[in-house]
């Protein structure tokens, strides 16, 4: 792995110079360590999975996760917290909430109150308040089938110490072995906070009028979606299309069943009154294609004056996140992205396309030709389509011979890593993964290139497709072998400079 790290610090534009100490080792220990991502946020040390509490407040976007952080493999589940004040840019803070006697702490949401309905603040200062699973392990192993519940914490302080509820928990569990990832939000139609809850195989909705009293308003999804495995981490939130048209969004995890196997997220475009929501369709759609985007939620709060509905998810899948080949840290969350409703005839489906702030951190694009290498291992590569090409073979390559092929032809897109590096710590990593395009037209596709993984946004996210790889050494290469002869590649700066 030596030769790894000294090509990706040769290759990377740092400036420790113009750091102090601390921030030098700080740099060192997350920017230089094998397969680290460069512009994808990871914890520090130890274990990550799903984000958690990602919420807006005074500038500052919060992003809570489960994280262990004395081990690199799954453990007592603790809130991870990090701030960024534009999306690309984490400071780490110290572990928000930790496990005790009523359990782990597993995922949750977390909102602003800003009418201090909980009495948890003031009316000049109101808290935000996190609302999270206990998992009691010690019931679990007793058989008990009551050993999820849901409890709330708050902090007045812009999230910088936190404070659990005296008479957690605020949701008891009557006897289902599978009761959490609770998402909550204010609806204005029923004048309620209104949560989300996942219930085994369906997600069951609770209304509250200060989030500390609960009671249950419907449920939604016994017969629809796909169930191939236990649902997790819903999100219900309105959207509106370019029209003005307004529609909810609920989005379901579930493991396993996926596309590709293992953990995927589905989502539903319907309606909700404030009680019950209704599906447009029976339809099963994801909000990405690819193995590695999971449990991602989005964040409250966000000001009407920026009006973006912000998603991140966890990129990894449970079929390997406890064996990927990391040394001191585990996993990483896909790019923030944005979310926009389109409506093609009487159906809605979802966009999701990366946040415009990373354009902060790429360079100005160049127009390349057949194939070429890489100025730099972190890009972004663009290929424009016209309607002529109806199919594509491109290759991202090192010069050890390990490669990530994207083929689309046929209607169908294929991912294959089976030969894109270190496979062997999982029989069922190394794949080709399909999706089926249909008859789209495919007019323009965006390749995100880190240091382990690949993000695929077809026509700015009609379809996205997200892969973690391990090379060896660093992608340097972009072949295309049929279609698209001209592209462009744009450099990516590592945000840990």
């Amino acid at each position: 792995m030596r030769s790894y790290s000294v090509l990706l610090i040769a290759t990377l534009f740092f400036s420790a110079c113009q750091q102090d100490r601390q921030s030098e080792n700080t740099t060192e220990q997350t920017a230089y360590e094998t397969f680290r991502p460069q512009y994808h946020f990871t914890p520090q040390t130890g274990w990550m999975n799903d984000p958690n509490g990602m919420v807006y407040y005074e500038g500052e976007y919060h992003l809570f996760y489960q994280h262990y952080p004395d081990s690199t493999v799954w453990g007592p589940m603790h809130w991870g917290h990090a701030v960024s004040k534009d999306l690309i840019h984490w400071e780490h803070l110290p572990v928000a909430l930790y496990p005790d006697s009523l359990g782990y702490i597993f995922s949750g949401s977390a909102v602003v109150d800003w009418k201090n309905t909980s009495g948890l603040g003031t009316a000049q200062n109101p808290p935000i308040v996190a609302i999270y699973t206990y998992h009691d392990p010690e019931g679990e192993r007793a058989g008990r089938n009551d050993f999820q519940t849901q409890g709330i914490a708050y902090s007045i302080d812009k999230g910088r110490t936190w404070t659990k509820y005296e008479k957690n928990p605020v949701l008891p569990n009557s006897g289902i072995r599978d009761f959490r990832d609770p998402k909550v939000s204010w609806n204005e139609v029923s004048k309620q906070w209104v949560m989300a809850l996942a219930v085994q195989d369906h997600i069951e909705f609770f209304g509250s009028p200060d989030l500390k009293t609960w009671s249950k308003l419907s449920e939604f999804g016994k017969q629809m979606g796909a169930h191939g495995g236990v649902w997790e981490c819903p999100d219900l939130f309105p959207l509106k299309d370019e029209q003005g048209n307004s529609k909810w969004v609920l989005f379901v995890s579930i493991n396993p069943g996926g596309p590709q196997g293992g953990s995927a997220t589905q989502y539903f475009v319907g309606d909700f009154d404030g009680q019950k929501f209704v599906s447009q369709d029976t339809i099963t759609r994801w909000i990405d294609y690819g193995a590695d985007n999971y449990a991602g939620v989005t964040w409250s709060d966000v000001p009407d004056s920026d009006g973006r509905r912000l998603f991140i998810g966890w990129m990894s899948n449970w079929q390997y996140a406890n064996v990927v080949p990391t040394a001191t840290w585990r996993s990483a969350t896909t790019l923030p992205r944005e979310i926009t409703l389109t409506k093609e005839a009487n159906t809605y489906e979802l966009k999701f396309k990366p946040v415009v702030e990373l354009e902060k951190i790429q360079w100005e694009a160049k127009k390349v030709a057949g194939s070429t290498k890489l100025d730099h291992p972190l890009s972004l590569i663009t290929f424009d389509l016209t309607e002529d090409e109806k199919a594509f073979f491109i290759t991202l390559a090192n010069e050890g011979n390990e490669n990530i092929t994207i083929t689309f032809q046929q209607g169908i897109l294929s991912v294959d890593r089976q030969n894109s590096g270190l496979t062997n710590f999982s029989d069922v990593f190394p794949a080709i993964h399909k999706m089926d395009m249909g008859k789209m037209y495919v007019k323009k596709v965006s390749v995100y290139l880190d240091v382990a993984s690949v993000e695929i946004f077809i026509n700015d996210g009609e379809r996205v497709m997200t892969e973690i790889i391990f090379p060896t050494v660093p992608y340097n290469l972009v072949k295309v072998e049929k279609g698209s002869p001209q592209f462009s590649v744009a450099s990516i700066s590592s945000i840990w400079k």
